[in-house]
């Protein structure tokens, strides 16, 4: 069975995981052969799900470097997943240096993975956690060490809220993280969605069977129901949008169709 130094001890690398998918889709290295496969299927009905990636990842460059530049220096990111490069400690250090990141996945492979990215560096930390715990989340030292200063923090969920399902409360969990946030903190989203998939709903559904099969289903949601999440915060400019055109480096139309698949926005709380 294949086996990587990285990978934690007792990791069943015969089944495919969405952090190592996801790694795969951004041309990373950092997954094994059935997360290839289980990547490969994925493709076969949407195939441009790597623009989709580049897009989110383009996003989430904008948005870090922007809270940074505002005098957010404490960064908490759900579903921190395993990319090798540009990762968000990476964005917002070199916006400011004094940044602290706490780093949070239910993946012990993708936390292996972070925490050999960011080696002994004070101002990282790096925990398994359950966006579907949120409780038990707050509760970690990492990040009650984090919140303890008061000051904003920005609270980053990535393309995590997908793989929460209605039954399992996504927006109670949602609420009850922003609930312990400080004052002027900011929440930072990114969701897919049926409405900006450049191919058949029929197409796009067989790329969820793809998830459901390696029990991590994929819940794509309107950007009525994503706006849902951001109720209680004053929406920054431009508000949710189609993830390019928020606050674009470029023109938005200049992008791959498949970056429209996904909805973008940062809340701001009183």
């Amino acid at each position: 069975m294949e086996r990587a130094v990285w990978a934690p001890p007792g990791i069943d690398t015969s089944v495919a995981g969405v952090a190592r998918m996801y790694d795969y889709y951004a041309g990373g290295s950092h997954n094994f052969a059935a997360d290839r496969d289980a990547a490969r299927r994925a493709l076969g009905f949407l195939p441009g799900l790597p623009k989709s990636v580049q897009a989110d990842r383009a996003f989430m460059r904008r948005a870090v470097t922007w809270a940074a530049g505002r005098g957010v220096t404490r960064f908490i990111d759900i579903g921190c997943g395993m990319v090798s490069y540009g990762n968000v400690h990476e964005v917002a250090r070199a916006a400011d240096p004094a940044c602290r990141i706490v780093h949070l996945d239910h993946d012990p492979v993708a936390v292996a993975h972070v925490r050999a990215v960011a080696g002994d560096d004070p101002g990282i930390a790096v925990a398994v956690a359950d966006l579907r715990r949120p409780r038990q989340l707050l509760d970690g030292p990492e990040v009650a060490e984090l919140l303890e200063a008061a000051s904003p923090v920005a609270l980053l969920l990535l393309g995590v809220l997908p793989f929460v399902e209605d039954a399992e409360d996504p927006y109670g969990a949602v609420r009850e993280l922003g609930e312990a946030l400080p004052p002027e903190s900011l929440i930072v989203i990114t969701h897919a969605a049926y409405d900006g998939v450049p191919v058949s709903q029929e197409q796009t559904e067989g790329a969820l069977g793809v998830y459901r099969d390696i029990r991590s289903p994929l819940t794509l949601r309107s950007q009525e129901q994503i706006a849902r999440f951001f109720e209680g915060y004053e929406m920054v400019e431009p508000g949710l949008v189609s993830t390019p055109h928020w606050r674009p480096d470029t023109p938005a139309e200049q992008e791959d169709p498949y970056a429209f698949s996904s909805y973008a926005g940062v809340g701001r709380k009183a």
